[in-house]
This record gives C-alpha cells, structure tokens and sequence, in this order.
C-alpha cells in the first residue's frame, strides 16, 4: 500500500513539474509573440551595387511600419500610413493573427497560473486540474494563430524571392527575423500547452 501511495506523489509532483515548465514556455512564448508583433523585420529586400557585395540599400518590412537602411547605416521607419508603399496582404493578415495570438496567450498564462498547485486560487485540487488543461489548451490555439501568418508570409517571402531574383539580380528577398522568431514561439506554444495538458491528464488519473 505504501509503494502505491509513493507511486502517487510521485507522479503528482511531476505533474506539477510539468505544470512550472509548460508555464515558463508560455511565458516565454507570449514574450516571443511580442517581439514578432512590433519587430519590423517579417521580409527584408536587399538591393546591390553591381561592383559590390555589400548592400547599399535595405528595405525590412513589419506588421506596422516599413524601414529603408542605406550604405551610410542610416535607418528611417515609418508607419504604412505614412508611406507610398502598401502593406502586402499576408502583413495585413498577420497583424490581425498575432494580435489575437497575444491576447489568446495573456488568457492562457492566467489561467495556467490559476490552475497551479502552488497558487491556492482555486482550492479543489479536481478544478484546478481542469483549469490547467484549459490553459494547455489556450497555449495550443494561440500557437495555431502564431503558425498561420508565419507559414503563409514564409511562403509569400519564397514565392517574391524567386520572381525578383529572375527579374533583378543585384537584389535579393529574404525571410526577416521576426519568423525565424516565430517559428521558435510558435514551437515553445506548442511545447507549453501540451506540458499543461499532459499536467491535467496525470494529476486527474492519480486522484
């Protein structure tokens, strides 16, 4: 009967563990969506001097503004409204999808901190499990609204790179740090939700 018993709290107390971890991820993850949301490097277009290697001009584009770089290192952003150049349609789709992902991921972080053990918000240990699951779950969605605009603009990024390099060769497309960003928030949100999940499913069954 004693070994049953340790069998128990031990499996709980990893429960928790995983809880602690899936929370940080999202935590982490939520900063990472941030980051995407207000970094203006999503694509960048490098265009050459036929003599050199080196850029000498640079133009990134981000959910809100558009920044031109030249060889003198002097960078200008503005907002798309206050600029001749549109925003592309997956940028327009994206900040609309990374906007929601950003308030979905602050519902999940409350709720995954609700549903702790080491918070007494909710004292019945079964509803709290629920709660945790729930977070999981929010942390999952939200990663699903990070994935979108990040493979959609990821392809859009590709599809411009091979038709301008056919038409302009001393210029280049390239995919902006803000997905390379993305793809690792978009993993740790995953990471996250399914620690939450998998939280709720050991602590239920060892009740």
């Amino acid at each position: 009967m004693d070994n049953i018993l340790n069998y128990i709290e031990h499996f709980i107390m990893m429960a928790g563990v995983r809880h602690l971890l899936g929370l940080a991820l999202a935590i982490v993850s939520f900063v990472g969506t941030i980051v995407i949301c207000a970094l203006p490097q999503w694509r960048v277009t490098k265009f050459f001097q036929q003599s050199s290697i080196i850029a000498s001009q640079m133009f990134t584009e981000g959910l809100w503004k558009v920044c031109s770089t030249f060889t003198a290192h002097i960078v200008e952003c503005k907002e798309y409204e206050k600029t001749l150049v549109p925003i592309s349609q997956d940028l327009e789709v994206a900040r609309v999808f990374i906007v929601i992902a950003i308030i979905v991921g602050v519902f999940g972080i409350l709720l995954g901190a609700a549903g702790s053990k080491f918070v007494n918000f909710v004292p019945d240990e079964r509803k709290r499990s629920k709660i945790a699951m729930a977070s999981g779950v929010v942390c999952l969605i939200a990663g699903i609204f990070v994935l979108i605009p990040i493979c959609w603009t990821t392809t859009t990024t590709t599809t411009i790179q091979n038709n301008f390099n056919n038409f302009l060769p001393h210029g280049t497309v390239e995919l902006g740090a803000s997905l390379y960003i993305g793809w690792i928030t978009t993993a740790l949100l995953f990471l996250g939700g399914g620690l939450l999940c998998s939280s709720f499913i050991c602590r239920d069954g060892t009740d």
